[in-house]
């Protein structure tokens, strides 16, 4: 049976390559932003914004091709401070690359499960960072509440909204209700 589009055609290596290593991100791959203390800084958090896709060291080769192909990004132990744990990850945090590289690479190559909104988010909060919306006390609010909706609505993350934001403010009417 013949095929329109039969493998050895060098003009759709490319694509095909892409649409692999997306799908494989699709499954091995996380788009997060997380929270660091950081006291010396405004509001005494750092959004760090990161994209990663993690393998086994025997299945670490998908990890160089995807920094082939990307042209950027760094592959590095996934856990260093656990012996037990021999996995590799390659990982990009630098904004410009995920705006330029990332970013573009999964608008030709879409996600096909739910973690696509996971990267829409991310993207909002990448590209709200790259124009300096993280800056003002609103818009820094605003991006760690949209972080806190991503990744399992952030049961997994070591802060709380609360603890990076702090209490949410009372509303004008409980503050003038007298006790």
């Amino acid at each position: 049976m013949g095929s329109e589009n039969p493998s050895g055609d060098p003009d759709n290596q490319q694509g095909r390559l892409e649409a692999y290593l997306s799908g494989f991100a699709d499954g091995e791959g996380t788009f997060s932003v997380g929270m660091s203390r950081r006291p010396d800084l405004r509001f005494g958090f750092q959004l760090v914004h990161e994209f990663r896709v993690s393998q086994n060291r025997e299945r670490g080769s998908i990890l160089s091709l995807f920094q082939r192909t990307l042209g950027c990004g760094r592959i590095r132990p996934n856990h260093a401070g656990r012996v037990s744990d021999r996995s590799l990850g390659f990982v990009v945090r630098r904004r410009r690359d995920l705006v330029d590289r990332v970013l573009p690479f999964f608008h030709r190559n879409p996600l096909l499960s739910e973690k696509r909104f996971d990267l829409e988010r991310f993207e909002v909060i990448v590209r709200a960072m790259e124009s300096g919306r993280h800056r003002t006390r609103e818009g820094f609010e605003e991006l760690v509440r949209l972080a806190h909706s991503m990744n399992g609505a952030g049961r997994y993350r070591r802060w709380s909204v609360s603890d990076v934001i702090g209490p949410p403010e009372p509303s004008e009417t409980t503050r003038r209700t007298p006790l």
